[in-house]
């Protein structure tokens, strides 16, 4: 059972079958957590359910682009320099 209370953009792994996902919305009023795994997929659980998971917090994966496989790192606004490839700074274009 989690202690841990769902947190939006927080990022949890489910101990029994080893997925990643993140919180990405909670609604008091109808007491469910909607979640998106690290594929892309959304599911949506009610507070009741959230509370009987075996929950670890970890952190935001390195690579988010889990749920945009089929795309190319330009689509994702990455750029490639040499090796390495990094997220291109959007403040750079006011300058």
């Amino acid at each position: 059972m989690s202690e841990l209370d769902p947190i939006v953009g927080n990022w949890y792994k489910n101990l029994e079958d080893a997925s990643d996902f993140e919180v990405v919305a909670v609604d008091d009023d109808a007491q469910t957590v909607q979640i998106q795994h690290f594929d892309g997929e959304l599911e949506e659980i009610d507070l009741d359910s959230w509370y009987e998971l075996a929950l670890e917090a970890i952190a935001e994966p390195e690579d988010w682009s889990g749920a945009y496989d089929e795309m190319e790192a330009d689509d994702l606004g990455y750029e490639e320099t040499g090796k390495s490839v990094r997220r291109d700074d959007p403040l750079m274009d006011l300058y």
